[in-house]
């Protein structure tokens, strides 16, 4: 019968309906036996009926089912049924997970005292049972925290007069010293901080007074466990119960618990209200923490038998107490700034002292703590030399990190401690700014060793970890009498790699053959076979793929190297392109991207070459095939075919006419309405390049182009190629002038389904999609373009109205409930006055050139603490000017457009200074107005006053200081 029952969790509707649906005509009583069940001395047996229980309770209580909470209260306080206890504990533990901020308000002031007398009767339930009912407690105190943001005063009051109670017991647990080979007490102790953490995320202004009774107790717990986790996890002296789990599927790991403690403390640190607590103690956190961050004997073993295993934990930071130490260290650097440094700095020294008297004394686990001290500093390594460090504390710093990483390098105890000289070698590229040149190059040299001595796989990880930061600095002289050696020794690990080592290896290789550059030259007819057999055997692997081809990239880019390497590929994807239906999954994708790779930058022979063997293949691909991948790099392939040949591409064909119309029916297709979205997802790039390379043709067939470009847009499901079919427009909107009204009229000649005209649909897309658009290059054009577009002044604009802003809901937290009945309101206000505001609204621009560059963090950082209600300074937009203008490459330009369109030398910040004033100055009056509809605050202030003065204004007045725009855009 459970069966049956359990599925009524996976079905919608009324339980009730779904008794009768299985012949079940009397729900009450199967209700009432599957309560009086949960008593079930067995222990599947008791979960099974639990889920169940949960499962129709989530559908009829409380209306349908009145009894089901009364029944299970009076069960859990039954003392003398322990059996019924753990059922109605399960079941409420399987329920609380999925209540809503409705119902969990009115369950907690009836439930927690019941659970509270179970968690302070350890003489009566054991440890299980109590870490079930604090499990509810989370649960039920997770969604409370939810509901704090919006609900601070309701929340306050249900839980306030609990607090103490549950502190106390808190506080009870914690104080006790953690016991090794334990899991019910961790799994005790890792409830109780997981309530903690809410309380203190959520309501530490209620819990401030009642905490300093935690303080004490916890430290307890942080210091006793170090020593349980030092002798299980990193001696292996005693059972760690490591990737073991109870019968409810929570792991019972001393790993677990540590991380959860952890990440406790690191709440504690980064919340201003309890920060203080630790502030006095930090030197003995940084000291003690540093103890969590050892290897532990289990990772040891992995580690050695599999170095992708390696790799991978180290790469993506798999989630281990080490971790979590490491982000517990960095929130106290951020929170103690120079304090938090100095602590880390000297725990650093202490237990580098301390690694010398245990290697003194014969243990064998001395190398654990300095590997951890390394691990430590090499991930605050951007903390540690960005902070403004200076006279003996940068020498110290700068003493204490040569030491750790130079002390055991060039020793014999490489195969006794691999992985203590892994991370020397992969922690001194973090410093190269700090150490000296002098041990930089001493590393260099070692590394390059390192990779052709048969050491264990973790030394020659480091190793390539450390040659792919080293060598793009280092100087030729070094570099030279060892190239080939260490070319040598990459090929070798090359055809040894697999999974992540491959990736290590592969990046590795890139790095030496750019900084090897002429000297690379002879390696060509050597390395680049196995870098094309690799690239061959995980062409579908999109990663290994991408990796190989930047090999081969950085070979191509060798001098001498194109030629001979495009004559080893052409032989070779030949024959794939011109049978595509014949290849292996992937092959055909791949190959698109190897003649893009080798198209981008060449030649003009080089781009001949390979017209002649791929131009036609790849043109039957766009219009055969079904598979986006292919779509998308036989795209890119014909924009880069486009870019490298220009003109000449017309006539290589020998009918300039016929391979125009070849060019046509690929964008044709490419644009059919009907395809799906992710096969067009490249075709802006590809129109943009038509434009800008063949603009006599294309010209011919603009009235067409615009037609298929809004059914195009209108079919669209993705929001990538929809911007970047506005990004088409706004070309075309640069493209026609000065003659934009024609353009306009074009637009509104074309009909567009649900709208008056193709204007109508294009720019109420436009001014939705402007803030979403990504790229310095995407944000010059289609700025400038909304900027020509509005100084046309056409008759049409006045006729459009366009989505405003989203008015924002005042009735408290959105709840998934609110969420699907209450849709999104928006303002609607004219299309000119929206423009505007977006003009004049610059700060997703600033957001998205940040997420780009990291050298500019520090100018938007100025921006941001210039912005002002009124003004705006001249250094804010010279800030604004450099982001826009100096730093490019931002990763989502296409360096073939940007470098090739003139548009992407404007200077943004100017040009809209530029324009604005033209514009308030040509007509003030309908400037205001617009200002007013979009409520915008635009002040013109001249360089004899900072009052706002438009009178004072005098065209052409050299003399006149532009720090005249200040613009405010309330949300």
């Amino acid at each position: 019968m459970l069966f049956p029952v359990t599925a009524l969790r996976k079905e919608p509707g009324s339980s009730t309906d779904m008794f009768s649906l299985l012949g079940l005509v009397e729900p009450e009583v199967i209700r009432r036996l599957l309560l009086l069940s949960l008593d079930d001395p067995h222990k599947k047996i008791c979960t099974a009926i639990s889920m169940a229980v949960a499962s129709i309770a989530n559908y009829d209580w409380p209306e349908d089912w009145p009894d089901f909470l009364p029944f299970l209260l009076k069960l859990i306080t039954d003392c003398t049924n322990i059996n019924g206890v753990h059922g109605a504990l399960r079941c409420l533990a399987l329920l609380s997970t999925d209540m809503d901020d409705k119902t969990v308000p009115t369950l907690v002031p009836t439930l927690f005292p019941c659970l509270n007398s179970i968690v302070s009767s350890p003489q009566i339930f054991n440890k299980s049972l109590r870490t079930k009912a604090l499990s509810i407690i989370y649960s039920c105190t997770s969604m409370l925290g939810a509901m704090s943001g919006a609900y601070q005063r309701e929340t306050t009051a249900l839980l306030s007069p609990m607090l103490s109670l549950w502190m106390e017991q808190f506080a009870l647990i914690l104080e006790h010293p953690v016991q090794s080979e334990d899991p019910d007490d961790w799994s005790l102790r890792i409830e109780v901080l997981k309530c903690l953490n809410q309380f203190v995320q959520y309501f530490p202004g209620v819990i401030v007074k009642e905490f300093m009774a935690i303080v004490g107790p916890l430290w307890h717990t942080f210091v006793s466990s170090l020593r349980v986790y030092e002798q299980s996890s990193i001696e292996g002296a005693e059972d760690s119960f490591e990737g073991r789990y109870d019968s409810d599927g929570a792991e019972r790991s001393l790993e677990s618990f540590s991380i959860q403690l952890l990440e406790f403390l690191l709440t504690i640190v980064g919340s201003a209200t309890f920060t203080k607590v630790v502030f006095n103690n930090v030197q003995e956190l940084v000291y003690y923490t540093f103890s969590f961050l050892q290897m532990t004997e289990q990772q040891v073993h992995s580690w050695s038998l599999d170095a992708n295993q390696y790799v991978a934990d180290e790469d993506y930071n798999t989630y281990s107490s080490r971790v979590s130490g490491v982000l517990l260290l960095e929130e106290i650097v951020s929170s103690y700034g120079g304090e938090g440094i100095d602590a880390i700095i000297d725990a650093a020294s202490r237990r580098f002292r301390e690694s010398h008297q245990q290697k003194a004394e014969g243990s064998k686990f001395w190398w654990r703590i300095r590997e951890a001290v390394m691990y430590a500093l090499a991930s605050l390594s951007e903390q540690l030399v960005e902070i403004e460090v200076s006279g003996p504390k940068r020498a110290g710093m700068k003493n204490l990190i040569e030491q750790l990483i130079t002390e055991d390098i060039g020793g014999t105890g490489i195969h006794e401690y691999p992985f203590l000289y892994a991370r020397a070698f992969s922690s001194v590229s973090k410093f190269s700014t700090l150490i000296s040149t002098g041990v930089i190059e001493h590393f260099l040299r070692a590394a390059i060793n390192a990779v052709g001595m048969d050491v264990p796989p973790p030394v020659k990880v480091g190793a390539c970890r450390a040659l792919s930061h080293l060598l793009p600095e280092a100087r030729k002289e070094i570099l030279q009498p060892q190239m080939m050696h260490l070319f040598s020794a990459l090929t070798e690990l090359l055809k040894q790699a697999s999974e992540e080592t491959l990736h290590l290896v592969l990046e590795t290789l890139q790095a030496a053959v750019k900084a090897g550059h002429e000297a690379s030259a002879p390696i060509e007819p050597v390395i680049s076979p196995i870098i094309l057999t690799t690239w061959a055997s995980h062409v579908s692997d999109p990663f290994m793929s991408v990796d190989a081809i930047e090999v081969l990239e950085a070979i191509k880019n060798v001098p001498g190297c194109i030629w001979p390497l495009v004559s080893r590929i052409l032989p070779f994807i030949g024959p794939i392109l011109t049978k595509p239906k014949q290849q292996l999954d992937g092959l055909v994708a791949g190959s698109l991207d190897l003649v893009t790779m080798l198209l981008k930058n060449a030649p003009i022979d080089v781009v001949k070459a390979l017209y002649d063997v791929c131009f036609d293949p790849i043109i039957r691909i766009i219009l055969q095939t079904e598979d986006h991948s292919e779509m998308q790099n036989a795209t890119e392939c014909l924009a880069a075919f486009v870019s490298g040949a220009k003109q000449e591409l017309l006539a290589w064909g020998g009918d300039p006419g016929f391979t125009m119309r070849s060019l046509l029916d690929a964008l044709s297709r490419l644009l059919d309405p009907d395809m799906e979205s992710p096969g067009s997802l490249f075709v802006g790039k590809y129109i943009l390049q038509l434009i800008l390379h063949l603009p006599s043709q294309m010209v011919q067939h603009i009235q067409d182009l615009v037609a298929a470009l809004v059914r195009r847009m209108q079919s669209c499901e993705v929001a990538g190629l929809k911007n970047s079919l506005l990004l088409v427009f706004a070309r075309l909107v640069h493209a026609s002038a000065p003659n934009i009204g024609q353009f306009i009229d074009l637009l509104i000649a074309i009909p567009a389904e649900g709208y008056d005209n193709s204007f109508v649909y294009v720019m109420s897309e436009w001014v939705k999609q402007q803030g979403e658009i990504q790229g310095a290059y995407q944000i010059k054009v289609t700025t400038t373009a909304l900027a020509l577009l509005l100084s046309t002044r056409h008759v049409e604009f006045m006729k459009i109205n366009v989505q405003g802003h989203l008015i924002k809901s005042t009735a408290g937290i959105t709840t998934r409930s609110k969420a699907k009945s209450a849709s999104e309101q928006w303002t609607i206000i004219p299309l000119q006055a929206k423009i505007l505001a977006l003009l004049a609204d610059v700060d997703s621009d600033w957001e998205e050139v940040e997420a780009g560059d990291g050298e500019t963090d520090q100018d938007l950082v100025d921006i941001s603490s210039a912005k002002s209600f009124g003004k705006t300074t001249y250094e804010h937009l010279a800030a604004v000017a450099k982001v826009f203008d100096e730093n490019q490459r931002d990763g989502y330009d296409d360096d073939l457009l940007s470098s090739a369109d003139p548009l992407n030398e404007i200077n943004l910040a100017s040009y809209l200074v530029d324009f604005l004033l033209k514009f308030w100055q040509a007509d003030k009056p309908r400037f205001e107005h617009l200002c007013q509809k979009c409520n915008i605050l635009l002040l013109i202030l001249t360089a004899e006053s900072d009052t706002a003065s438009a009178e004072c204004y005098s065209v052409g007045t050299k003399s006149l200081r532009i720090s005249p725009l200040s613009v405010s855009v309330p949300e």
